[in-house]
């Protein structure tokens, strides 16, 4: 199950509508958590993406992240109220 960081992480990439071939910095994916918990929103980060919710692309200028296409409806699931 996922906690509350993880689910305002996959919250916000749904809004922005991050999924699949579009991409967006690490650092624009957990810009939605409060400074003072970012770095565990960089912990929830690497943790969906071992569980196969997020994406990753290895880019010269960093990571960057989009949501699973495969796994959509399940993320839709997890992040309703």
């Amino acid at each position: 199950m996922i906690d509350a960081i993880e689910k305002h992480v996959l919250e916000n990439l749904l809004n922005r509508r991050v999924i699949g071939e579009k991409h967006t910095s690490e650092d624009n994916a957990i810009k939605c958590l409060p400074r003072d918990i970012r770095g565990n929103g960089k912990k929830a980060l690497k943790k969906l993406i071992r569980e196969g919710y997020i994406l990753p692309k290895i880019t010269s200028y960093g990571l960057e992240v989009s949501l699973n296409p495969r796994r959509l409806q399940e993320i839709i699931q997890l992040t309703k109220p």
